[in-house]
């Protein structure tokens, strides 16, 4: 039986990224793609009640999130996947706090719900120069590393017990530099920084983490996404959803201090 993949993103379907990823993923799997019509970045697990479908080359084109893919794809418009893989995300997705940011991941998680296990990629896209992250043009090439690493997981990872384990795998990927890249297994970091100043009745938010990636300075510690990625090597976290509980003696004691004020 051919692998059964569900890819999506969430930059949009038209986006240099899916459409490298189809490419590869197509030589070792059977791929249906279920994607946004229009970039959906940074949406988190947002959800419609209905989304207008449309018929793309690469498969289908949703005007909706990557969540509303996900279920679209697993309940009624693919086969049934063995995988679903979320990316290629132009941007790297890195830290604790963008995992419920980023739609993206936000993908992989919706599939984790539906015990399908998830692979979600991102390119790691550093300034260069006087140029900003949203100058900088992607090309299929640029994601000849990301491609690598994303096929040989999908076509390898199931024979292994690594979703028994994880629900998902983080994966950002440098831009390629020659050689193919070295490969740590990390977990995300803890490190947030953002703010917001007010100007002219407007406020800016502003992700300070995002714009300090330079590997000379940068404070993750070794183990962490962010650390592995500035210093050139792909980076895969193994992660679970849903979100686990931690059962404490603490809170017990405060809720028994409630119960004993109702008495």
């Amino acid at each position: 039986m051919a692998l059964e993949i569900l890819l999506t993103n969430d930059d949009g379907i038209d986006s240099p990224g899916i459409r490298a990823l189809y490419d590869a993923l197509s030589a070792v799997a059977n791929v249906t793609v279920v994607a946004p019509r229009s970039d959906q970045s940074a949406v988190g697990r947002s959800i419609s009640h209905e989304a207008d479908v449309f018929d793309h080359e690469l498969g289908y084109a949703l005007e909706g999130t990557p969540s509303d893919c996900v279920v679209a794809g697993l309940a009624e418009l693919g086969p049934e996947p063995d995988l679903v893989v979320s990316g290629c995300n132009g941007g790297a997705n890195l830290g604790e706090y963008v995992l419920g940011r980023s739609g993206t991941i936000s993908a992989a998680v919706e599939a984790a719900f539906f015990d399908v296990p998830a692979i979600a990629t991102s390119l790691y896209v550093p300034a260069t120069g006087d140029r900003s992250f949203d100058e900088i043009v992607l090309e299929a090439e640029s994601f000849a590393e990301a491609t690598r690493i994303t096929s040989f997981l999908a076509e390898h990872a199931l024979e292994t017990a690594i979703f028994e384990h994880a629900a998902y795998l983080n994966v950002n990927v440098p831009m390629p530099d020659g050689a193919p890249a070295d490969v740590e297994i990390t977990r995300p970091s803890k490190r947030y920084e953002m703010d917001a100043t007010m100007n002219d009745g407007s406020i800016r938010l502003r992700d300070r983490v995002w714009e300090e990636m330079d590997p000379e300075s940068i404070s993750d510690p070794p183990g962490t996404d962010r650390h592995a990625i500035v210093n050139g090597r792909i980076s895969i976290s193994p992660l679970t959803a849903p979100h686990t509980t931690n059962h404490h003696e603490t809170l017990e004691h405060l809720v028994e201090r409630y119960r004993s004020r109702r008495r």
